[in-house]
């Protein structure tokens, strides 16, 4: 069986997964997703037309949301997980196009409206043959033929995958938009649409980053109106010598439900990888049990979990594949849209909420975390912290002192190629501060860059929806000088991507009219030499060189 999968910057050859996922993914999974993100399309189809009539479905939304974000890379391989979406979304479709029909409306005939699949078909994912010759299953990311019609449309749905994973986490926090469910069912829609132009889908690409900013706003929103503005914080990378649980992924809400739970049970928590940034909110150093920050980006964890020796909570991805003869698999629990096999799943109650007691009652009985590093970092600077600075920013700027700041945001990986992230930020003159979000920070986070006059030289926004923080900051110090665009302030764009989140970023940036971004350690598979080109024309965007290029180029 084979599979196609080029949706992550650590695609096999640069050019897309074939046998099996450089994540480990296998080909039943990724048939399962693309069946899935079939459905799906269907669903967002019928419930368009029924908001027409003002009749739409929230659930549809909310679950399009969900089915988007399981399949987000390094989210979810529990194939039994992913049976229950697809018998779940063939239901709710079949729901919708009663509902359409109930009111007098024929559902479109579409292919994704139409489709069913019986549950022995689930995961199966052929090669046909159709009129003598080969083709990909309807449902295959091959089977647009032209490839500058895919790659857009596969631009299109990875920004809705990054889209929806904000739109979850805020709805978690009983935040939502359903602007953010038109943009993502409207997209939807239209890639399916077989007579769709290229013209028309970078207009579509676009409206998907204009959605992305809307997404990140209201997460923002969700976020500090529930737990307060992120506040410079020196955290912890150190260990205490009690028991501890490791959290990872995004979701607040999970890590506010779980230190709850877990207070005065002689147990401590521990943040890892992209929930460093919870360490900043107000809230939740109330909690005297909150301990730190353990270990680094997220593709680390294969090792560091070794040393941990506690639980560890998967709130959201990236979770990986552990080694055939790993320690802690048993120690896993995931919730949400995350699932592992040989891991435990921690559901959602009838009243939203969820019992975290077996994880916590189990980590009673391990041994402390091992000790892998010692000292402390700072964050806490997303827009609010930074506005309070805006002064003395504003007057270092003026007089020289900083001459440019750098967005390094997005995402960290694997590859060796990626230590030029390092590098470049370890010869970057002393009068340049980078700006971050997102897991790319660990590869300089920890570097000793020191600080002009008081104002550290990384300022760390958060996690990667956090990049929202950095256009205001941008947006705020346009202003402030007085001028006509973003393109004219001292800041250049330096951004790592990995998987779907750094994509709706970038559409994001992209959206609203950010020019001069450099991409890397290479451009997406499903950029086309087409694609790039108007993308180039429009955006200038192109991808890394080497350090002593790039800082020739950004720097000057």
């Amino acid at each position: 069986m084979k599979m196609f999968c080029y949706q992550c910057q650590e695609t096999a050859r640069g050019k897309g997964c074939e046998i099996q996922g450089v994540c480990g993914k296998k080909p039943e999974t990724s048939a399962r997703m693309d069946q899935l993100l079939y459905i799906a399309r269907g669903m967002a189809i019928v419930n368009r037309q029924l908001r027409e009539k003002g009749a739409s479905s929230k659930d549809a939304s909310r679950f399009i949301v969900d089915a988007l974000f399981t399949t987000i890379t390094n989210a979810n391989f529990d194939n039994d997980m992913l049976d229950g979406y697809i018998t779940k979304a063939l239901d709710l479709k079949n729901e919708l196009e009663g509902e359409s029909k109930k009111r007098g409306m024929e559902p479109p005939f579409m292919p994704e409206v139409s489709y069913h699949i019986p549950k022995e078909e689930y995961g199966v994912h052929e090669v046909i043959e159709h009129s003598g010759t080969l083709e990909e299953e309807i449902t295959s990311v091959l089977q647009d033929k032209n490839p500058n019609i895919r790659g857009l449309k596969q631009l299109a749905m990875y920004g809705c995958k990054g889209m929806a994973a904000y739109a979850r986490h805020a709805c978690n926090l009983g935040y939502e938009d359903e602007g953010i469910y038109v943009v993502i069912e409207n997209a939807l829609a239209e890639i399916s649409r077989p007579d769709i132009s290229v013209d028309e889908l970078f207009s579509l690409v676009l409206n998907v980053g204009d959605g992305g900013v809307k997404a990140m706003a209201l997460l923002d929103k969700a976020n500090t109106s529930t737990y307060g503005n992120p506040e410079i914080t020196k955290v912890n990378i150190g260990v205490r010598n009690r028991p501890g649980i490791l959290v990872s992924g995004h979701d607040l809400k999970d890590l506010e439900e779980l230190l709850e739970q877990s207070a005065g049970k002689g147990v401590d928590i521990y943040t890892h990888s992209e929930m460093l940034p919870a360490q900043s909110y107000p809230f939740f150093k109330k909690f005297p049990h909150f301990a730190g920050n353990y270990g680094n980006a997220w593709w680390r964890q294969i090792d560091e979990f070794e040393t941990f020796n506690g639980m560890f909570l998967f709130t959201s991805n990236c979770i990986v594949p552990p080694r055939p003869k790993t320690t802690y698999m048993d120690r896993v629990y995931t919730t949400g849209v995350v699932g592992m096999p040989g891991t435990h799943f921690i559901p959602e109650g009838k009243d939203g909420k969820k019992d975290f007691s077996e994880i916590i009652e189990r980590a009673q009985t391990c041994q402390p975390p091992t000790e892998i590093e010692h000292g402390e970092i700072v964050a806490g600077f997303a827009h609010n912290q930074v506005l309070a600075l805006a002064p003395k920013i504003i007057d270092l700027i003026k007089s020289g002192k900083i001459r440019k700041f750098v967005v390094m945001a997005g995402c960290d990986g694997r590859m060796p190629s990626r230590k030029y992230y390092t590098e470049f930020a370890e010869r970057l003159p002393k009068d340049c501060v980078i700006l971050t979000a997102g897991c790319a920070k660990y590869r300089y986070n920890k570097l000793p860059l020191g600080d002009i006059e008081g104002v550290p030289r990384v300022l760390d926004a958060g996690q990667c929806n956090d990049s929202y923080s950095l256009v205001v900051i941008a947006n705020a110090l346009k202003d402030a000088f007085g001028l006509e665009s973003v393109n004219d302030l001292p800041i250049v764009y330096n951004i790592a991507w990995y998987e779907q989140k750094a994509v709706i970023v970038l559409l994001a940036l992209l959206s609203l009219g950010v020019k001069n971004i450099h991409t890397g350690p290479t451009l997406p598979a499903f950029f086309t030499p087409e694609i790039l080109k108007v993308l180039q024309e429009k955006f200038n965007i192109g991808t890394i060189a080497t350090v002593d290029e790039d800082l020739a180029t950004l720097i000057g």
